[in-house]
């Protein structure tokens, strides 16, 4: 079981480059849909915006410390816990949210802000968790990562894409929207494409230790998912509220997560197994759990 700590994932540079581009039309795609207005919940209802943000970038980064201090898992499945927790939200989320009968507004709002804190929040958690954890701080000492890098690099992959794609909505709202249609389906089909073709090099490493991740992977997502829920109920927010909430925070950017594993890691074995299993699971997890609102929620408006 030791070895998945020294496995390396085979993804070759030029790979690597159709990544970075595939993420940063993602994230275009989805700085298309946001406005200005999107930000106005903060001053309208800003008690919502904070204990989203709080649920997302405070309180899950806690949880996943004390979940690896307390199961103990390898080093390198320890990193990508704490590299999914450190990621923003990922933008399906707002579907979810909606399927869900939830406060689809909040959600693009929460997505919308924390994909811009991210640029500074994702490098400090996740050097700071990484670090504050013996066997995971060797790790980071091995590669001498630097967090600067990797704010650069995020800059780059969502901080450009994202100004770029909310300046063009400001100018012209219809065009926008036209791009945002076209792109969001194309560049999402490009990047699980990508991910798809790197793993499908590596399936003798998947099969020989995805039963490591599997259970930590599925139990770390439902912790995410009720750590949001439950926050969002100790600040006594709607239901409502409290579904879109729990959906933000069990819903992470993994893309991004796989992206850094790619580039400052090497593709470590337990990072990036765990990183695309989560990427698989919350998926499933997300779109079962907003089935079981919708249905729940017409029940209630038919009664």
């Amino acid at each position: 079981m030791e070895q998945l700590d020294s496995v390396k994932i085979n993804f070759d540079s030029s790979g690597l480059w159709v990544l970075n581009i595939a993420l940063a039309i993602v994230m275009f795609g989805v700085a298309l849909g946001i406005s200005v207005n999107d930000f106005k919940s903060l001053i309208k209802q800003p008690k919502l915006v904070y204990v989203g943000l709080l649920a997302q970038f405070i309180f899950l980064p806690c949880l996943t410390f004390l979940l690896i201090i307390i199961i103990e898992p390898l080093p390198s499945i320890a990193l990508g816990m704490i590299m999914v927790a450190a990621c923003p939200g990922g933008n399906i989320s707002n579907f979810m949210t909606h399927l869900a009968n939830g406060n689809t507004a909040l959600s693009i709002s929460l997505t919308a802000i924390g994909t811009i804190l991210t640029i500074f929040i994702t490098p400090l958690n996740f050097h700071m968790y990484a670090s504050l954890y013996e066997p995971t701080s060797q790790i980071l000492k091995d590669v001498q990562l630097q967090p600067f890098e990797i704010v650069k690099l995020i800059v780059l992959i969502l901080g450009i894409p994202l100004l770029l794609g909310m300046l063009i909505r400001h100018k012209s709202s219809h065009l926008a929207i036209r791009l945002s249609k076209l792109l969001k389906p194309i560049s999402i089909l490009v990047f699980v494409a990508i991910v798809v073709i790197a793993f499908s090099k590596n399936l003798d490493v998947f099969y020989n230790y995805i039963h490591y991740v599997f259970i930590i992977g599925i139990c770390h997502n439902a912790l995410a998912i009720l750590l949001g829920f439950l926050t969002a109920k100790g600040f006594k927010l709607s239901f409502k509220n409290q579904k879109t909430i729990a959906i933000e925070t069990g819903i992470q950017n993994s893309g991004l997560g796989l992206l850094l594993i790619f580039t400052f890691f090497n593709g470590l074995g337990g990072m990036a197994i765990m990183a695309a299993f989560w990427g698989i699971w919350h998926i499933i997890s997300g779109l079962l759990l907003s089935f079981y609102w919708s249905r729940k929620s017409s029940k209630i408006v038919v009664a």
